[in-house]
């Protein structure tokens, strides 16, 4: 149960965002941006560095959104299960396995990010922007993982819940719908 009353419709991370739509603007900018603006990182990629964050961080909601999502994109499942538990054993080039394990160490905490993970980002062909990225992203969610379960919201055990909620990330990214979100209430 929820420390704090939310739309019982929507749980997760966006119950919060309805709950202050006022802080929830920069936040969802943010994360617009760096999730689907222009970038030399793939969505599918983008989405992987908040699954394994999310993972490490033991979110289950994010886990199971940004997992969800991921596999829309990349129109498969098997990746976004491996680099849940084997970031090494994923088919991926060795550019995003080196990112992915920079995005790691940045869950542990920021001074875990070495020299040497970012050496070895740049060996396989990252670029500064991508590293930067990266490391944002996954300091962004640690902050999302973070306010989701501290104020204990729902996490659906449904794969469908998040099944249909990353069928609206990969629509419509991470702006608010236009419309608002009563029509899930009617869903339920």
């Amino acid at each position: 149960m929820p420390h704090i009353a939310l739309e019982e419709h929507l749980p997760g991370i966006t119950g919060l965002l309805e709950y202050r739509k006022d802080s929830a603007a920069p936040i969802r900018e943010l994360t617009q941006f760096l999730l689907r603006g222009p970038n030399t990182l793939t969505t599918g990629e983008r989405e992987l560095i908040a699954t394994v964050v999310s993972n490490g961080n033991q979110c289950r909601f994010c886990t199971a959104a940004h997992a969800a999502t991921a596999d829309a994109l990349l129109g498969e499942s098997e990746t976004s299960a491996c680099v849940r538990t084997d970031i090494e054993s994923a088919a991926l080039s060795e550019k995003t396995k080196a990112l992915l394990q920079i995005a790691k160490l940045g869950q542990q905490g920021g001074k875990a990010v070495t020299t040497a993970a970012v050496e070895r980002a740049r060996h396989a062909g990252a670029s500064d922007v991508e590293i930067h990225d990266t490391v944002l992203i996954a300091a962004l969610f640690c902050l999302y993982n973070r306010y989701v379960d501290g104020l204990a919201t729902v996490a659906p055990a449904s794969p469908e819940f998040y099944a249909k909620l990353a069928g609206r990330l990969v629509q419509n990214g991470y702006n608010r719908l236009p419309q608002g979100y009563d029509h899930l209430r009617r869903q339920q």
